[in-house]
């Protein structure tokens, strides 16, 4: 039987949930990058002996908290995920334990066995957002499929989601009338061109 991605896709309102990351190195700094980036709302624990000058500055743009401090399960209380970015194995799988018996998402950084989700590539444009998932097993590829995406997705896109949005709320019927017209609309959008 063939190999397939089995991972289930959703769109967190980042700005709900409560993230804990444990360290402060590079993979850390990246990690909150990628969070601010595509959601500059959300609510993040740093805990780490030390942080990067970077981290550092990323911090002064969000809702972003830095403990200076080695990891404890205290620093579990209340969270929602959690992001594990140590180079000490022994703490990594620690902290995998202790979120597992609590329940609690966990991903850590480079370890596929020890993660509950992956951070996958993203593309937003306005309202349109594009999550790129290789199952764990090539976040470089995940990475020149954003780059794709970013290149091929029209800039006003969100015009067009914006427009269509005012269309769907004129449209009369039931659910399934509506999808029907609205799939009848926007089918020109994907056309292959000959």
């Amino acid at each position: 039987m063939e190999e397939r991605n089995n991972l289930y896709p959703i769109f967190l309102k980042m700005n709900h949930l409560k993230v804990l990351i444990v360290g402060g190195g590079n993979v850390a700094e990246e990690k909150l990058t990628f969070i601010l980036k595509s959601s500059p709302d959300a609510s993040v624990t740093i805990v780490s002996p030390m942080f990067r000058e970077g981290t550092v500055s990323l911090s002064k743009q969000g809702d972003v908290k830095l403990i200076k401090s080695r990891y404890s399960k205290r620093f579990l209380k209340g969270k929602h995920i959690v992001i594990v970015t140590t180079d000490v194995p022994a703490i990594n799988v620690k902290v995998y334990k202790h979120c597992r018996r609590r329940s609690i998402l966990v991903n850590v950084a480079d370890n596929p066995p020890y993660c509950d989700f992956y951070m996958g590539g993203i593309v937003t444009k306005g309202h349109v957002k594009v999550a790129i998932s290789t199952n764990g097993q090539s976040p470089t590829i995940a990475k020149r499929l954003r780059q794709f995406f970013e290149d091929v997705i029209p800039e006003n896109v969100d015009d067009l989601v914006k427009n269509l949005n005012e269309y769907r709320k004129t449209i009369k019927g039931d659910f399934e009338q509506k999808v029907e017209t609205l799939n009848e609309f926007t089918k020109g959008l994907i056309e292959k061109k000959e």
